[in-house]
């Protein structure tokens, strides 16, 4: 038990304290900057293909396009709404854009599909990726575009923003935690870019070269990581632009948090599936940072029991133990109380988790 006790403990602390500190160290010897454009030079701009999936998102839609039409970008760009079986009226919705916005309708598939009709049917030499809830930064396009002046560089992804990392906070029970834990997933983003690569993208805002692109299976659940790490293994970079932003809300409550860290999750497993080269060390060209930080995480959760198991059994051979077991029953059931009381809140309140079409446009923090 001792064995499992200190095997768990290892692979929690070195996930969570041991690889930032080893990415802060890293990125700080060996910074690799693209070599990024003048977004102010007189030059010529590759042509831009921004490609939206959605669903029943008519409501949406017209906002989230004047938007990207608003944004600053020199070169041609095209708009592409691609309607996933919309029953909601979506080509009337944008009927007043006119040529501005292609509306491309297919049947329901879901989004990997959606967005694999839209690629097809587009031409821009850069493929943008958006969804129909967030909104860009004015300088977003040309901010991402300008990194691939860099030949080595095959995507870049922007930084979302969300609410609850303002001074006024969010309308969320959790948005405290929530901001705290999505800058800190940032902090690893912007080191690991340093590095090397980020180990994918933000789904509501990144970029990529077409001739990258592969098809997403129909099953594809984190498209924002699948396809940006098969342009990793071709031996391209995924760079954080932290000056392409967008702008997002939080979870509105735990449940709705946890429905979208378990969809995360179970996501991060079917890559290793879809792509077993990812786990590689001579395939993957960031293998360590991907064992760290990805398989890291999938290991955590089975390690949090290890501890806990092996805790309760040696709590009685030291107070070492017997400590570790105390503070582990503590943690979880403050955690438990904290549950409960967001649910009655949110009875009380009648607030509960609108019912968007989630599996479409609902990108968060990975």
């Amino acid at each position: 038990m001792e064995t499992l006790f200190w095997i768990s403990a290892i692979v929690i602390l070195y996930v969570y304290g041991g690889y930032p500190l080893l990415l802060a160290a890293w990125a700080r010897l060996v910074a690799r900057a693209p070599r990024k454009a003048s977004v102010n030079a007189q030059r010529s701009w590759p042509s831009i293909s921004i490609v939206l999936a959605a669903r029943n998102e008519a409501v949406r839609l017209p906002a989230r396009v004047a938007n990207l039409l608003e944004l600053v970008y020199p070169g041609r760009r095209e708009i592409i709404v691609v309607s996933d079986g919309s029953i909601d009226h979506t080509r009337d919705a944008l009927s007043s854009f006119g040529p501005n916005v292609r509306v491309l309708d297919v049947p329901a598939g879901g989004k990997p599909l959606a967005l694999n009709a839209g690629i097809a049917a587009s031409t821009g030499d850069i493929l943008v990726f958006a969804d129909a809830r967030q909104r860009f930064s004015p300088a977003a396009l040309v901010e991402m575009v300008a990194n691939f002046a860099d030949a080595r560089v095959g995507g870049v992804t922007g930084e979302l923003l969300l609410d609850c990392e303002g001074p006024e906070g969010a309308a969320s029970t959790i948005g405290e935690g929530v901001g705290l834990y999505w800058k800190y997933e940032k902090w690893l983003r912007r080191n690991e870019s340093a590095v090397w690569s980020t180990l994918g993208a933000t789904g509501a805002i990144y970029a990529l070269r077409r001739t990258l692109w592969q098809p997403l299976p129909a099953d594809t659940l984190l498209d924002d990581v699948l396809a940006p790490m098969r342009a990793v293994l071709s031996g391209h970079r995924i760079v954080f632009e932290e000056r392409a932003q967008a702008f997002d809300r939080t979870s509105p409550d735990g449940a709705a948090e946890t429905r979208r860290k378990t969809r995360t999750l179970a996501g991060n497993y079917q890559i290793l599936a879809q792509e077993p080269r990812l786990l590689v060390p001579f395939l993957n060209p960031v293998w360590l940072q991907y064992v760290s930080h990805k398989v890291g995480r999938l290991l955590v959760p089975w390690a949090l029991v290890g501890v806990l198991i092996s805790s309760g059994f040696l709590a009685s051979t030291g107070w070492f133990y017997a400590l570790a077991l105390g503070a582990q029953t503590v943690f979880y059931g403050l955690a438990a109380v904290g549950g409960i009381l967001d649910a009655r809140e949110r009875r009380a309140t009648g607030s509960y988790p609108e019912s968007l079409p989630v599996t479409l446009n609902s990108k968060g923090a990975r």
